[in-house]
């Protein structure tokens, strides 16, 4: 058997419904986070967010037993309210494929496998550039990518009630409409206010800052500059938006 995803192709499904538990299988490398980052980010859980939660370190390989501790209890209370969940991680272990599709059967919601078939040597040079405490072997890459490969076709049988791979043109399309429509709301063309002054907060800082930032009031000057505060507890910082600088 060839160790590539076509060498045991099956008849492509395109199903992902909703609510559903989404567990992506693939090594690491191979573009998770990327895919699952089209999802809203409450829906989305990772191993190596949950290792920081326990260690402050994401690559803590040691935190790894308390932070599935934690992630299989979100995980539980998730399905108990049938709300739609992406495992973002490489799941090319059979028996962690069968802790998570338990969970999901307790509460009758169904349970898909999607796979993210990248080539094992993209995976491998995509380490390079990874900050070294994320960084994987390349014999633990190609291992996991041979797991998920052989792992293919017994997945039915896992449990899965459906198989959908990461390429698979019907499954961009929603993807890109999801985006979309974010991009619609926060520019306000779908009717509603959007994110008016605050689209160049967060192009500059980022879409953590967004929560902590607010404008002075009455602080609009001539040419349209402001003054605006990010606080943080008792602390502040005071910036102003300069649209005019040579003025």
């Amino acid at each position: 058997m060839k160790t590539t995803f076509t060498g045991t192709m099956q008849p492509l499904d395109t199903t992902v419904p909703d609510p559903a538990l989404i567990v992506m299988i693939g090594a690491s490398g191979s573009g998770k986070s990327t895919l699952a980052s089209s999802w809203p980010a409450t829906q989305v859980l990772e191993l190596d967010a949950f290792r920081a939660m326990v260690s402050d370190r994401a690559g803590d390989q040691v935190a790894t037993e308390a932070a599935v501790t934690v992630m299989h209890a979100a995980l539980k209370a998730r399905m108990a309210r049938r709300l739609t969940t992406v495992i973002s991680d490489t799941n090319t272990d059979a028996r962690v494929r069968k802790g998570l599709i338990d969970a999901a059967r307790a509460h009758g919601v169904p349970v898909v496998a999607l796979l993210v078939a990248t080539p094992a040597d993209v995976c491998v040079w995509r380490q390079a550039v990874r900050d070294p405490d994320r960084a994987v072997p390349e014999g633990v890459v190609r291992r996991q990518h041979a797991d998920a490969v052989a792992a293919f076709p017994q997945l039915r049988g896992e449990g899965f009630d459906h198989v959908v791979f990461a390429d698979n043109i019907h499954r961009l399309e929603p993807l890109l409409k999801r985006a979309s429509d974010a991009r619609r709301r926060d520019m306000g063309w779908d009717g509603s206010a959007g994110l008016g002054s605050l689209l160049l907060v967060r192009r500059v800082f980022g879409p953590d800052v967004l929560p902590l930032w607010t404008w002075r009031d009455g602080s609009d000057l001539a040419g349209g500059d402001r003054v605006g505060e990010i606080r943080l507890g008792k602390d502040r910082l005071v910036l102003a938006l300069r649209h005019d600088v040579d003025g």
